[in-house]
């Protein structure tokens, strides 16, 4: 059981800490515009963080709730690091977003924690995980008050699988160099072990703890376990930073998923969400015997690593995201964009070479971060590709119906 002080903790007032938006140390190019994307959310010019209300809504926060937090951040009237985000409050107290956001989570931690009603009990610890998860976001490398949230999150989202109708393993791999990793395998309730596996590889600004709606509505009721594992810099992978080895870690999972009783390590798939696509796409070409298929969603395997315009017209806080994985928190605009292009896929010489593994990639129209031609390069690149175009409204309903086709696809090629 999560002690009530580990959170009691978090709510004393105190001015030491940085604020998130000023860790890392980039030109910023402040623009008086607003965008949207489909996996990202809106970017506004009020605020430093990109508003992902979609997915935080998805992984099952309350839109009434999310409403309340950022109201309680925009009324603040303390000292902002920058006023032009209404997310930059110096100091953890009212006001700043790791306060806001993990008091919410405490909220429904302390529900929990005197709740009866044992049915309930698992839903109230998810709604703290996914509440203690976005205090985090967007989970900077050096940000001490959102590692301790990190940290609350995953102890919410293990005591929630006491509760709920599926098993959770916390594994631990060992990994090359030393040290080891913990990932989460989530496995189905109905049907019986060893399962066909899927290999979540991340987007940059999720948790692994962040992808249980995706097992419980898409991958478990088709039979299929779900294993994750943080991207590098984050989480439980924090000790490792983002290299041009972009899948060294899962590289390492995969390898070890023989011993792993409940999997079925000849029926394994990897599902690569935006960067996590290269993750995913690279285990396709490393591992081509330890993998079935391989699902990516908005992948960024070319274009935004080497179109400098892109970069650009990329949101603040995502491209301090990329420098915050890749080590280079202090490095030049010029150094990054010139580190990014060695994580290409293509400038790497993987893709537009035929690849043995079946590789599905789905994309939306007028996506900055993943255009028309980036799902493409992955599909022609294998034996046995799909496209998969997704269109841009109804937003929500378009979202569910890709991740229904996706994990059919999976279902499909695991089984064949």
């Amino acid at each position: 059981m999560v002690q009530a002080n580990l959170s009691e903790t978090l709510f004393k007032p105190s001015f030491k800490h940085q604020e998130t938006s000023t860790l890392v140390r980039r030109a910023r190019h402040h623009e008086d515009v607003e965008r949207h994307s489909a996996l990202e959310g809106r970017y506004s010019k009020h605020w430093y963080r990109t508003l992902n209300r979609l997915m935080w809504i998805w992984r099952g926060v309350d839109p009434r709730e999310i409403e309340e937090v950022l109201a309680r951040i925009t009324v603040s009237t303390a000292q902002r690091s920058n006023e032009h985000f209404l997310d930059t409050v110096v100091g953890y107290r009212s006001g700043n977003w790791i306060y806001e956001w993990a008091k919410q989570g405490a909220a429904w931690q302390s529900k929990a924690m005197e709740s009866e009603e044992t049915q309930h009990d698992g839903h109230y610890w998810l709604n703290a995980a996914n509440l203690y998860s976005i205090a985090a976001y967007p989970y900077i490398k050096g940000d001490e008050l959102a590692e301790q949230a990190q940290t609350l999150a995953n102890r919410a989202y293990e005591e929630a699988a006491n509760y709920l109708p599926y098993q959770l393993k916390a594994l631990d791999f060992p990994i090359e160099g030393g040290g080891s990793l913990r990932g989460f395998l989530h496995l189905p309730e109905q049907g019986s072990a060893p399962f066909p596996t899927v290999l979540m590889c991340g987007t940059l600004d999720m948790l692994q703890s962040d992808y249980y709606r995706l097992f419980r509505d898409y991958l478990a009721p088709a039979g299929m376990a779900m294993l994750t594992i943080d991207v590098p810099s984050v989480g439980f992978s924090s000790r490792w930073k983002l290299s041009e080895d972009s899948s060294f870690l899962h590289r390492q999972v995969l390898r070890a998923l023989p011993d792993i009783p409940w999997v079925d390590h000849c029926r394994v798939g990897a599902f690569g969400f935006r960067f996590g696509a290269n993750i995913a796409v690279r285990l396709a070409y490393l591992e081509p015997g330890r993998l079935r298929g391989v699902a990516t969603l908005g992948p960024i395997v070319h274009h935004l690593l080497c179109d400098t315009l892109r970069q650009h017209q990329v949101p603040d806080m995502y491209m301090d995201v990329l420098a915050s994985r890749l080590g280079m928190a202090n490095a030049t605009d010029a150094a990054l964009k010139t580190e990014l292009g060695r994580y290409s896929l293509k400038t790497q010489g993987l893709l537009g070479h035929r690849c043995p593994t079946p590789m599905l990639a789905g994309y939306w129209d007028n996506d900055l971060l993943c255009p028309k031609e980036e799902a493409s390069l992955i599909v022609n690149s294998s034996t046995n590709g799909k496209l998969l175009p997704i269109k841009s409204a109804p937003i929500y309903r378009n979202f569910h119906q890709a991740l229904g086709h996706i994990s059919d696809w999976l279902k499909g090629t695991l089984n064949a």
